[in-house]
């Protein structure tokens, strides 16, 4: 096996009897375009990659050092705190600063000391009594003591007017980290809020290279969600503490990403900050019995949508779905779930397979490290725990990044709602409500229409907390419910397995417990004491059985060469040209000129709806032109079939573009059209 597909996790059933029509997905990358909609309702683009106005040189807090001042006050007081030592290296360095014979990049470096209250003191000092210079901890001599650095601070001066704050090509030490400082202006806030393009990039690969860029750590970084690797995406990030200009300086250097509409918050994004995405999709290739065929799947794909399945994406692109690793974490089979993450598997590049198959033989960690490819985070961190640590494998399990360990229990969560999704179609179709049938209680939520697509919330921290309030307003349907008619299937919802849901009081809630009995799961009791990979430690939540796309718009479009472009990006718009900046041929260019391309039509019966999808970096230099999946370029007249919609966050919109072509939506069945 060398990839999941949709049968496997339970993805099997469509709501339209209609027959499906030929239609290639992510022929190129930029045929799935995603634009991230906020919790404010304004759907994300990137406009500009212009520096707003910096805070003024009147406004800004300046830090400086007084000529004629000698810090005797300060001085002593440091003598007591730090011994002689320490203190004449300090009074030296304020002389030297006053001087006017220092530059930023100058720096000194105190006693080593394993008492971390002393050091926090003295930072303290700093900030307190001297804050014209800025501190940071080294690694001292030893692994159990560390050293306090101090410098100038780059953002004062020292009686010269504004430091020339020239960048250092060979910086041999970290950078400064400003979280630590008093610097920031009080008066602006300390999150840089941008809007973050990028092309077949994924997003955390991503924020790491620009945090690599600028000297920060990837925790620094904020965002509502992840979005698809293969696509071209706009999503909100927030930076601690980071000037726009900095940020904005990248551009030049980055390639297939772009950065802009930068704004000073208060507030870090997180997940989940995010209504959902909006999405411009192009199918390729479109060959159907007829064009009346595609109108009418299209107009039903409107009118009824889909089901809510969760998407191959959830589970992973390898030949080890991550459904199975949650499965064995569920378990409590900590050295089973490390092999699993480890061993050789089918279908990778022979770089990796040689890697995997290289520790498997040999079980050395540091040759497997030096090739180990950087986008194996996990792989990473669970070999550097061993090497630490050997034998813990749960030890090295919980070295994974939180948010990327978590994804194998969200994972078998997903496996078991997608096959109760499957059962509950099977059985009793999707045009009724049963006895049983859980439902969102519409009385509860009459003022707020937005809280009646925010039913499902990802976990995010320990105690999986419900941050919505909903678990309250789910009940099940029973016989005056379905006699009084006041509910319909679009409001039936099933739940993700968790201590505070509920299941359906129909067979549909035996499917949950069997299912994962079969796989040596209980979903009431937990078969070891690690809370974080326990369902009986996870709330869980409920998520919608059906989903209707909102603002759909669709049309067909003619077109001869397959290379090229159907719909603007972002960056088309702001570049004012086509393929020329992206590096394409002109000739493509002049092929289409997208203004000229037919309205789409727009269908008025939509309801409401949105996604939250996943996204990793072009390794070239600034935009490019993409590659496609197929091979040489054919003139012939070719259809292509433009969806645009939005949908609600962890909704998939490949799912959508399932139930219109009735086939799978998996990468080698779509790579297969090309051949």
């Amino acid at each position: 096996m060398n990839s999941v597909e949709e049968s496997d996790v339970g993805i099997l059933c469509y709501i339209s009897q209609l027959p499906g029509f030929r239609g290639i997905l992510k022929q190129r990358y930029s045929d799935f375009i995603v634009n991230e909609v906020g919790l404010d309702g304004n759907v994300v683009h990137l406009t500009s990659l212009e520096v707003p106005a910096e805070i003024s040189e009147e406004k800004e807090e300046k830090t400086t050092v007084q000529s004629n001042n000698n810090y005797a006050t300060e001085m002593e007081s440091f003598l007591a705190l730090a011994g002689d030592s320490d203190a004449e290296k300090l009074k030296s360095f304020v002389i030297q600063i006053a001087s006017h014979v220092s530059d930023e990049d100058m720096s000194i470096v105190l006693s080593p000391s394993s008492d971390k209250a002393h050091r926090t003191a003295i930072h303290n000092f700093f900030k307190q009594k001297l804050n014209f210079l800025v501190t940071d901890t080294v690694d001292g001599p030893d692994s159990s003591s560390k050293c306090i650095r101090v410098r100038l601070n780059a953002r004062g001066n020292n009686g010269k007017g504004r430091l020339n704050t020239k960048k250092r090509k060979d910086r041999g030490d970290k950078a400064y980290d400003s979280r630590g400082s008093d610097s920031w202006p009080e008066h602006i806030g300390k999150f840089l809020r941008f809007h973050l393009y990028k092309e077949n990039k994924d997003t955390q690969e991503t924020l790491g290279l620009l945090g690599k860029m600028l000297g920060v750590q990837p925790r620094s970084f904020g965002f509502a969600g992840t979005k698809d690797k293969r696509s071209v995406s706009t999503q909100r990030v927030t930076v601690f503490k980071q000037r726009a200009s900095r940020l904005a300086a990248l551009n030049e250097r980055l390639i297939g990403i772009k950065v802009g509409d930068f704004c000073y918050v208060n507030d870090g994004l997180v997940l989940g900050q995010l209504q959902g995405n909006r999405f411009t999709v192009t199918l390729r290739g479109i060959i159907a019995e007829s064009e009346d065929i595609i109108r009418a799947s299209t107009t039903a794909l409107g009118k009824h949508g889909f089901i809510n399945y969760f998407g191959l994406q959830r589970f992973g692109s390898s030949s080890v779905p991550t459904h199975l690793v949650g499965a064995t974490l569920l378990r409590g089979d900590w050295k089973a779930a490390v092999g699993m993450i480890l061993d050789p598997r089918e279908g990778e590049k022979d770089a990796t397979r040689k890697m995997r198959e290289y520790y498997k033989e040999s079980g050395d960690i540091e040759g497997t490290l030096r090739q180990l490819p950087r986008h194996l985070v996990a792989e990473r961190a669970i070999l550097q725990c061993l090497k630490r640590n050997p034998g813990n494998y749960l030890q090295a399990l919980m070295g994974i990044p939180r948010t990327l360990r978590m994804m194998f229990i969200h994972s078998y969560q997903s496996y078991l709602w997608n096959h109760a999704a499957s059962t509950r179609v099977q059985k009793y179709g999707f045009n009724q409500v049963i006895l049983g049938d859980l439902v969102y209680c519409k009385e509860q939520d009459t003022k707020n229409e937005t809280r009646s697509v925010k039913l499902e919330f990802e976990d995010g921290s320990s105690n999986e907390v419900d941050i919505n309030g909903h678990f309250d307003d789910i009940s099940a349907l029973n016989e005056d419910d379905i006699v009084a008619g006041n509910y319909t299937v679009d409001d039936i919802v099933l739940p993700l397995p968790g201590s505070r849901v509920i299941y359906p009081l129909n067979d549909i809630g035996k499917v949950y417990l069997d299912l994962a009995k079969k796989d040596d799961i209980s979903l009431t009791e937990s078969a070891h004491n690690t809370k974080e990979f326990s369902i009986t430690n996870m709330t869980g939540s409920y998520r919608r059985l059906f989903q209707k796309p909102k603002d759909f718009e669709w049309e067909l479009v003619k077109y001869t060469d397959r290379d090229m472009p159907l719909a603007k990006t972002d960056w088309d718009i702001i570049a004012n040209s086509r393929p020329a900046t992206l590096g394409c041929d002109k000739k493509s260019a002049a092929m289409i000129q997208l203004d000229s391309l037919p309205k789409l039509d727009k269908f008025e019966d939509a309801t409401e709806a949105s996604i939250e999808n996943e996204g990793t970096e072009n390794e070239t230099g600034g935009l490019k032109l993409e590659e496609t999946i197929n091979g040489p370029t054919s003139q012939e007249n070719q259809t292509a079939l433009k969806l645009s919609f939005t949908l609600p966050a962890s909704s998939y919109a490949t799912m959508a573009i399932r139930e219109l072509l009735k086939t799978s939506t998996s990468v080698a069945f779509h790579k297969a059209l090309n051949l």
